[in-house]
């Protein structure tokens, strides 16, 4: 049997007592006042206010114990509860702590993150004006081609104005070869008839 049990068993006989010592001095004294004497009503009256001072006795003693077991269990219900919030409070903490260098770790790699994104974004950037750098000279080496393309094609038409020039300079020179040869011999033709 736990104490809370017992005493409540104990509280309960208690009472009882005190409401049977009511009850018996009312009984002694409505027994006093049927028998009219007044000794007796005089002698119930007496143990009336004793025994009506028991109960209030034993009623009070009963009051400040459950007083007493009251205030005791409200004690052990606040240190229940401070012993409670203790763990709490400390569970509260470790969770704080986790979710504070979780933050941390997050906002660790969101610093890192940003940083290669910046980095990137510096590369692709210098990528972009690297390409930009190529499709210009790219541009200018097509222009500069499409203009020594026209010197090359100028230059071959010259070069075939003048290999036709120097065909037709070569035909020309053989034409006076053989016109000089002709009037060499001619020339020395008539030398011949004369001599």
């Amino acid at each position: 049997m736990s104490p809370t049990t017992s005493r409540r068993r104990q509280r309960s006989v208690r009472l009882v007592a005190a409401v049977a010592f009511l009850v018996v001095s009312v009984l002694v004294v409505a027994g006093a006042l049927l028998s009219g004497s007044f000794l007796l009503v005089a002698l119930a009256a007496v143990a009336a206010v004793l025994l009506g001072a028991a109960a209030v006795r034993i009623t009070h003693s009963e009051l400040m114990l459950a007083r007493r077991d009251a205030a005791r269990d409200r004690a052990e219900q606040a240190m229940a509860y401070q012993d409670l919030a203790a763990r709490r409070t400390a569970e509260h903490q470790v969770q704080s702590e986790t979710l504070v260098s979780r933050i941390a770790e997050r906002q660790q790699i969101i610093h890192e993150l940003e940083g290669e994104l910046s980095a990137a974004q510096r590369r692709l950037a210098e990528e972009h004006r690297k390409v930009n750098r190529e499709a210009r000279r790219a541009t200018l080496a097509e222009d500069k081609l499409l203009v020594e393309t026209a010197r090359a094609e100028e230059s071959e038409q010259r070069a075939a104005e003048a290999i036709v020039g120097l065909a037709g300079l070569e035909q020309e020179i053989t034409t006076l070869k053989a016109e000089l040869v002709a009037w060499e011999t001619a020339a020395s033709a008539p030398l011949r008839k004369h001599g």
